[in-house]
């Protein structure tokens, strides 16, 4: 929010506003001064009456009063429009911190104080340089208010007092857009997250690292534990001796190709084998075919069907020792399959 645009409209409205009333100010002041001359000549008061208080009362009222409501109200519209209806009572609040000198001193020579220092040199330059064309043009016709009456010689100054007044909302208003630009850029840079407070942010969005670490940890554990609930229903397992474990099962009337039921490394591996051998489940030692069902085959899925050759001939080798119901080739369903 720019204090400027504030400050500028309310001189525009209440210029305007006193441009629209001057004449009937005028008058009632006239007015009041004439009643006031008429209890001058009445010898008989021995003070102020009460009537007068009375009248100078209503008469502040009616010449101030539409130039204080015209100000008030330009002030609430130029203040809201900024800040988007927004109203906040933060700034009223009192603050110690305030009161304190090491911070009133870095406040001193920030960035924002550099900037309202220029800006007010600014503003007292233009408003210096036009009072003083303004009044430079009015001496030079002053002596020919000698030869004019006295309304024609008032509405004259006044027309200039108010052609000066403009001058100064024109250039006080470049000052103020310039000053909307600065605070709309400084608040843009202001908004903006240090590399700090980006770091948190994503912290925040995303989660602890360590917290979404031990939740995948969880997972996994989860996971391998389902895994190692299927090995009993795997019709082989086929080995590395003792770092690769891939238990794979075929129904052939079931499934379209050998699924892959568990797979693991190492410890993970050792684990799959001692079920197998506790579920009585045949293990065949085939190194390339194991690390290969490792790499290439998902948990759950089929095998690749680059693989379909490999794991027949094992599947024909259960066969041949009676561990399953053999089909009339299997070798040739997979191969069809494939």
């Amino acid at each position: 929010m720019s204090k400027d645009v504030v400050a500028v409209s309310t001189l525009v409205g209440s210029v305007l506003m006193l441009r629209i009333t001057f004449a009937s100010s005028a008058n009632q002041i006239a007015q009041f001064i004439t009643y006031c001359f008429s209890l001058a000549k009445d010898r008989t008061l021995e003070g102020p009456p009460k009537e007068l208080l009375m009248q100078s009362a209503m008469l502040i009222a009616r010449v101030c009063g539409p130039l204080l409501a015209m100000t008030i109200l330009i002030t609430l519209i130029a203040t809201m429009a900024q800040t988007r209806m927004l109203v906040s009572f933060e700034l009223i609040k009192p603050k110690f911190s305030k009161l304190n000198p090491i911070s009133g001193f870095k406040n001193l020579f920030s960035l924002k104080s550099v900037v309202e220092v220029l800006k007010n040199i600014l503003k007292m330059t233009i408003l210096l340089y036009i009072v003083y064309t303004s009044l430079r043009e009015t001496i030079n016709v002053a002596e020919r208010y000698m030869y004019a009456d006295l309304i024609s010689a008032c509405t004259h100054i006044l027309n200039s007092i108010f052609l000066m007044l403009m001058k100064v909302v024109l250039g006080f208003i470049v000052i103020a857009a310039a000053d909307y630009m600065y605070q709309w850029w400084d608040f843009e840079r202001q908004m903006k997250m240090t590399k700090q407070e980006v770091k948190e942010e994503y912290k925040q969005t995303e989660g602890d690292p360590q917290i979404k670490g031990r939740i995948k940890q969880l997972q996994r554990q989860m996971a391998q534990s389902r895994m190692m609930q299927n090995v009993p229903g795997a019709d082989v397992v086929v080995r590395n001796p003792t770092h690769v474990a891939v238990a794979l099962r075929y129904h052939p009337g079931e499934d379209a190709a050998p699924i892959v039921l568990a797979k693991g490394l190492d410890y993970m591996a050792l684990r799959i084998v001692k079920i197998a051998e506790e579920n009585d489940i045949v293990t065949v030692e085939n190194r390339p075919l194991a690390r290969a069902l490792y790499a290439e085959a998902e948990v759950d899925h089929m095998i690749p069907p680059d693989l379909y050759e490999a794991v027949a001939d094992v599947m024909v080798y259960l066969y041949k020792m009676d561990r399953m119901e053999a089909p009339a080739d299997v070798a040739e369903e997979l191969a069809e399959t494939q």
